[in-house]
């Protein structure tokens, strides 16, 4: 007959399955990622609160994918670095830091579609509505499009997190390198129907949302820009929309290869390594693909250099 421990407030981490050989160079790997991670993010997001120029719309909405990419690595990859060099037996963690990480986890993943919905809508403003796009998106809007991609994807993500609290565990086992709901639930021995219930839906909804919010405002900028003659319009909706379009489209794979590996244990270490890069890849493009494209803040770094250029001949 299997033991079960009830309620435990320590958990164990199963954590990545590596050769001694390789976890060094995944180690410098990660760590090197999550380097480049902060400094470009907290650098964007600085270079936007400093710079007047960078005050606009665009700009502002995306700071919200910025403190997205940084709490959600910074909760996640600090403390996959540390299991890394411990043996699996010491791979411990309380279940509160455990629920607090799964919390956080699911806010980055649930804020990225919702982030990236509210700056689709932008582009759309200001490509089919050029005209009235400072009417539309002022500041108040801005405010307002913030509170409603975080504040859907916190009730989203508590109600989620609630319906796994209230079930007893019996395991302590997470088959996870960090913990999700996924993870969590799986420790309860009672009947989890309503959380694989709510999960589905949770999933389909803000999917259906997100896909459907993209799919009608690029079908309509692409209109404009099929019935437009204006060449400078076309290539700023090309540059512009290309790149939130990648991106978005990197987000859904990496995602929904997260959601069917979890329907298949036989290829846990596949998920294991996507379910990182899910957090790895996003947040090192994101700086790359909406800070180095931009005209302002290239604008704003070659003048930061020019600066320090000067200061040493004086």
């Amino acid at each position: 007959m299997e033991n079960y421990t009830y309620n435990s407030l320590t958990l164990q981490l199963e954590g990545l399955n590596v050769s001694k050989d390789s976890v060094y160079p995944l180690f410098l790997y990660l760590f090197f990622s999550y380097l480049f991670i902060m400094v470009t993010n907290v650098g964007i997001a600085f270079m936007v609160f400093i710079d007047k120029n960078l005050h606009q719309p665009m700009y502002l909405l995306f700071c919200n994918l910025v403190l997205s990419d940084i709490i959600g690595n910074s909760i996640m990859v600090p403390r996959l670095l540390i299991d890394m060099l411990r043996p699996p037996s010491e791979r411990l963690i309380s279940y509160y830091e455990c629920v607090v990480q799964a919390f956080t986890s699911h806010m980055f993943g649930t804020t990225s579609h919702t982030v990236l919905m509210i700056m689709a809508f932008d582009r759309y403003v200001a490509i089919c509505s050029p005209l009235r796009y400072a009417a539309i998106m002022t500041n108040k809007m801005v405010i307002k499009l913030t509170v409603a991609a975080w504040g859907v994807a916190f009730v989203l993500v508590g109600i989620l997190l609630g319906l796994t609290i209230r079930l007893n565990r019996c395991r302590t086992l997470i088959t996870s390198p960090y913990c999700d709901n996924a993870s969590l639930f799986k420790l309860s021995c009672e009947s989890v129907f309503i959380n694989n219930v709510y999960g589905l839906t949770f999933t389909v909804v803000l999917l259906t949302s997100s896909i459907g919010s993209i799919v009608l405002t690029y079908t309509k900028i692409t209109v404009v820009c099929l019935t437009s003659r204006n060449k400078s319009l076309n290539s700023k909706a090309l540059k512009t929309c290309s790149t939130h379009l990648v991106l978005y489209l990197i987000m859904m794979i990496s995602g929904m290869s997260i959601i069917v590996l979890h329907r298949f244990p036989q290829h846990s270490d596949s998920r294991k390594v996507v379910a990182i890069l899910f957090h790895i890849i996003p947040g090192s493009l994101n700086p790359v693909i909406y800070g180095v494209q931009s005209k302002e803040i290239r604008k704003f770094l070659s003048k930061l250099f020019e600066s320090k250029k000067v200061l040493p001949s004086l």
